[in-house]
């Protein structure tokens, strides 16, 4: 029995062993404590988990369907655009998985498995790093902490903040934050600012090599850069795909090929489409993620490109502007401020479609218009086009030449200025503004003076989207046209009263339509009007079909004359290559409203075959008529030495038709209103040329013809 107790005491133990166990257990109590108090402190020292929503991302300026036009860099200077997983290529999501955190959908941040296998190899390679053991949502914890994470504390400290990410956000918000967080070399962070700078595109189509190249420079972007070490780029990627072929989620022969694929070897700029409109959005909205536009973003290149190209014939300093417009909707499809923002020959920082400039001859369409709503004229009424004074203001046509007795229409789409300055008299100055200003218009007069007959002839100051608004609004039968372009968030309502009644917005456009095209243009296509500002500043063309207006501006911005431009030379070819640019037929404008009358000046009531001024005494009298061509005394070569077939051209100016045209006494030509008239001489030598109009007023000339 005392040996049987003995033994059974020797396997209990003493006084010492229990103290040492106590000890011991002492010590993991107060470890695990001090482990968790460390821990409480690392966590509460954790910045807050951000939601996908609340990251700090560049400002977007998208066009109407979402395209990128422009982006902002952030106010660190990065560029972190914002992308969702949806935004992005689901092969590369699954490359990029597979080769950081193939377990990514089973833990709860933390792989300890890979944890302790990359602490192995790190000891068994004698310090080397063979392969990590961060999850995809430790790297997160990473990126979002930006601090180190060398040490051990560092570790511990991306370990918590990892847990914490997996308690706060689903997965897919995890990988929202990753695509936006990565690094990827310099300020580009995230995957859709990297497939941009790096491939030119959006992320949402890969290839194979593009996808491994991303998914291979977040883990050391400043080494292997394409931009500055592309064989450092092209082996990370091939590793890369190696890995991924012995993971299984390529094919040996799909990894080959694309390891043939180039590695880019410079950064790409980012899209910096409408950047006026762009930059003018981020003004009027500073808070917004991303703005939307109302342009087309395809559209949008090709007036830009078109504009860039247009201006280079013109001269070094001339710059250019177009502004495309929905009839239906008013809203603006294409905004080019200059030939290149950049440019700065030619200011392209400005943007000259908010300039305000002198518009030509552009207002007087709507100056016929109010004619004929007051029911003083119609499009075939005749009106006499002759030297003509308005109390001191004595306006002459850009050619220097009257041509006595014309139509309206004629008066129009020849853009004489006497008519036109008669019949702005007959209706008032003050009325034309009111109603430029219906139209949203707010034309800015010369040290405010009050208006004159001048503003008819571009006396006045605007711009090119309120010259888009006025012609929209006659295309739309007189009702008011608001731009709308998504930059600006408090626009005024439009007005309710109309710019003109809508028979009258008809005579004008049906006028229009009649304006001959430039030479690179074919007739019928718009309704259009050309201006060109007095010492040749401003050149305009501005026109419209059924469905869309466009605006366009050529000059310097800087106000000095540009000797030769023209509203027909110079603005109008650019016009008729922005419709083409449009994609799309164009639409033919509308039919007559009730009430139009359809004839010629013959069949018109009596009241409307002749334009009547308030005085008459201005346009009562006219003055005899002249030849202008050819001069009296001047030598014609017509070759008539090898060909007697050849004719010679009388031009007349001023007088009242019809003409009675003679060569050396003989009546030739009897014109109804044309100041024109071709003779076939017998031969060379002397002739007398007479014309004779219907008041019996004549003219004469010596020529000698050879």
């Amino acid at each position: 029995m005392a040996a049987e107790g003995k033994r059974r005491l020797y396997f209990l133990p003493g006084r010492r062993t229990w103290a040492v166990v106590g000890l011991v257990l002492l010590f993991v109590d107060f470890a695990a404590l001090q482990a968790t108090q460390y821990v409480t402190a690392v966590a509460a020292a954790l910045p807050a988990v951000p939601q996908p929503a609340d990251v700090e991302v560049s400002t977007l300026v998208v066009d109407r369907d979402g395209r990128l036009l422009r982006p902002f860099a952030t106010e660190e200077g990065r560029w972190r655009l914002p992308v969702a997983l949806s935004d992005v290529d689901p092969h590369f999501i699954e490359m990029l998985i597979a080769y950081e955190d193939g377990h990514f959908y089973d833990h709860d941040g933390v792989d300890w498995m890979s944890m302790v296998r990359a602490g192995l190899q790190f000891i068994g390679a004698g310090g080397h790093v063979v392969s990590g053991g961060s999850t995809l949502t430790m790297q997160v914890a990473r990126l979002i902490d930006e601090t180190p994470t060398r040490s051990l504390a560092a570790k511990v400290r991306q370990i918590v903040f990892a847990e914490r990410l997996e308690d706060s956000l689903s997965k897919d918000q995890i990988l929202d934050l990753y695509l936006e967080f990565a690094p990827y070399g310099g300020n580009i962070e995230g995957v859709r600012a990297a497939s941009l700078s790096y491939f030119g595109k959006e992320p949402a189509r890969l290839t194979t090599a593009e996808a491994a190249l991303l998914v291979a420079l977040p883990q050391s972007p400043e080494a292997r850069r394409p931009d500055r070490d592309p064989d450092a780029a092209r082996m990370s990627r091939d590793r890369v795909l190696d890995r991924l072929v012995l993971a299984g989620v390529l094919r040996p022969d799909e990894a080959e090929a694309a390891k043939r694929e180039p590695i880019p070897t410079a950064r790409r700029e980012f899209p910096m489409l409408a950047p006026h409109l762009a930059q003018q959005a981020l003004v009027n909205n500073p808070n917004d993620e991303v703005i939307r536009l109302t342009l087309g973003a395809p559209l949008q290149a090709r007036l830009e490109a078109l504009v860039a190209a247009h201006v280079q014939d013109l001269g070094p300093n001339v710059s250019a502007a177009v502004v495309v417009a929905d009839l239906a909707s008013g809203e603006v499809l294409a905004s080019v401020g200059s030939p290149g923002l950049f440019d700065d020959d030619r200011d392209g920082h400005v943007d000259m479609t908010r300039a305000e400039r002198s518009p030509g001859s552009t207002l007087k369409p709507l100056i016929y218009g109010l004619s004929f709503e007051l029911g003083r004229a119609h499009p075939e009424s005749l009106i006499t086009d002759r030297p003509t004074g308005f109390a001191g203001y004595v306006p002459v046509n850009f050619d220097g030449f009257n041509r006595g007795t014309v139509t309206i229409r004629e008066a129009l789409t020849q853009s004489l200025n006497v008519p036109a300055v008669l019949v702005l008299d007959a209706v008032g100055p003050a009325r034309l503004l009111a109603r430029l200003r219906r139209a949203g218009v707010d034309p800015i007069l010369p040290d405010g003076s009050a208006p004159g007959l001048a503003i008819g002839l571009g006396g006045v100051g605007v711009t090119l989207r309120e010259l888009v608004s006025l012609y929209g609004a006659i295309a739309r039968g007189g009702k008011p046209m608001v731009l709308v372009d998504g930059a600006d968030p408090s626009l005024p309502p439009p007005s309710q009263a109309p710019v003109l009644d809508q028979l009258a917005a008809w005579y004008v456009s049906d006028i229009l339509a009649d304006v001959p095209p430039p030479q690179t243009g074919s007739p019928g296509r718009i309704a259009y009007k050309t201006g060109t500002s007095y010492g040749y500043r401003d050149a305009w063309a501005i026109g419209f079909d059924g469905k869309t207006v466009i605006g366009v501006w050529v000059g310097r911005p800087d106000g000095v004359p540009v000797p030769g431009i023209t509203g027909i030379g110079s603005a109008a070819p650019l016009l008729f290559e922005s419709f083409d640019r449009l994609g799309a037929p164009n639409v033919p404008l509308p039919g007559p409203p009730p009430g139009a009358i359809i004839s010629s000046n013959a069949d018109l009531p009596e009241p409307l075959q002749r334009f009547r001024h308030p005085d008459e005494a201005l346009v009562a009298a006219s003055p005899a008529p002249e030849i202008a061509f050819p001069a009296n005394g001047v030598d014609v070569d017509l070759g008539l030495g090898d060909d007697s077939g050849q004719t010679l051209a009388i031009k007349v100016r001023n007088g009242a038709p019809p003409f009675t045209f003679y060569a050396n006494g003989d009546p030739f030509l009897r014109s109804t209103f044309a100041r024109q008239a071709d003779w076939h001489p017998d031969g060379p030598g002397f002739v007398t040329l007479s014309v004779v109009d219907a008041s019996g007023k004549s003219d004469s000339v010596v020529a000698f013809l050879q």
